[in-house]
C-alpha cells in the first residue's frame, strides 16, 4: 500500500461482528484506523463526530437501513465521503440503486477481504481530493478544516507549524531532511526559512504537542533529520 494512504481512518458498518472483526483485522495490518458501528444510527453518530475519511456501509442495518445511510450522507450532510457498499443484495437492481444513491464501489458478499483492501486503497486513490485528513495514534489532522486534534482536543498551532506537522503526516516513519521538509512544504520561488531555522519550529510543535499527550510522534534521526512515528 502506498504510504500516502495510510492513517486514513475507516468506518465500518456493519451489524454482524464476525464480518465487523474480519475486516477490520484486514484493515489494522494496512495501517488504516478503524472506526466501528454496529446499526444505522450508531453511524450516524460516529460521522458527524469522526468525520471518518470513507465509510464501509453494510445495506441491511438495524435502525436506519444503509441506503437511508447513503441518502442522508449525500443530501442531508452534502458529504462527499467516499462509500463503499458491502452487502449480500446481489441483484442488478441493487447494485444500480446503490450507485444512484452516491456509493463510488459496491462489494457482494461473500466477499474476499484482500480484494476489499484493494478497492478501498483504488477508491481512496481516485477520491484523494474529497479526504485529506490523516489519523495517528489520537492525532488527527484536517488540512481543510485547518484542525489539529488530539484525542479530541484542538491543538493551536501557528501557520508554519501545521504545514510542518501535516509534512510529517503525509510521509509516516520515513527519515526526512531539512531540505526535504522545506520542499514539501514551499512552492517554488517561495521565500524560504534556513534549514537551521527550521529546526526552531520543529521544536516549538513537539512543545506543544506535549501539552497533549506524552508521545514523542516527532523524532529525531541525528545526522539525517527528522522522523514521524504514528503507530
Amino acid at each position: 500500500m502506498e504510504k500516502n494512504l495510510i492513517g486514513k481512518s475507516v468506518l465500518v458498518v456493519e451489524d454482524d461482528k464476525k464480518i465487523r472483526n474480519l475486516v477490520k483485522i484486514y484493515l489494522v495490518k494496512e495501517g488504516y484506523e478503524v472506526l466501528e458501528a454496529v446499526d444505522g444510527l450508531d453511524a450516524k453518530e460516529k460521522i458527524e463526530k469522526l468525520d471518518p475519511c470513507i465509510m464501509i456501509l453494510d445495506l441491511m442495518l438495524p435502525k436506519f437501513d444503509g441506503e437511508e445511510i447513503c441518502k442522508w450522507v449525500r443530501e442531508d450532510l452534502k458529504s462527499m465521503m467516499p462509500i463503499i457498499i458491502l452487502t449480500a443484495k446481489v441483484s442488478e437492481k441493487n447494485r444500480i440503486n446503490g450507485f444512484k444513491l452516491g456509493a463510488d464501489d459496491y462489494v457482494v458478499k461473500p466477499f474476499s477481504p484482500a480484494e476489499l483492501m484493494v478497492r478501498i486503497e483504488a477508491v481512496l486513490r481516485r477520491t484523494a481530493s474529497r479526504c485529506g485528513k490523516l489519523s495517528f495514534s489520537g492525532l488527527t489532522i484536517k488540512p481543510v478544516k485547518g484542525e489539529v486534534l488530539i484525542n479530541g482536543k484542538q491543538l493551536e498551532l501557528t501557520l508554519f507549524e501545521f504545514k510542518l506537522l501535516h509534512t510529517f503526516m503525509q510521509h509516516p516513519d520515513q527519515v526526512l531532511s531539512r531540505e526535504q521538509i522545506l520542499t514539501f512544504i514551499y512552492e517554488k520561488n517561495e521565500k524560504v526559512v534556513s534549514d537551521r531555522t527550521i529546526d526552531v519550529h520543529i521544536k516549538h510543535l513537539r512543545e506543544k504537542l506535549r501539552t497533549k499527550t506524552p508521545k514523542d510522534y516527532i523524532q529525531t534521526v541525528r545526522g539525517m533529520g527528522y522522523k514521524f512515528v504514528g503507530l
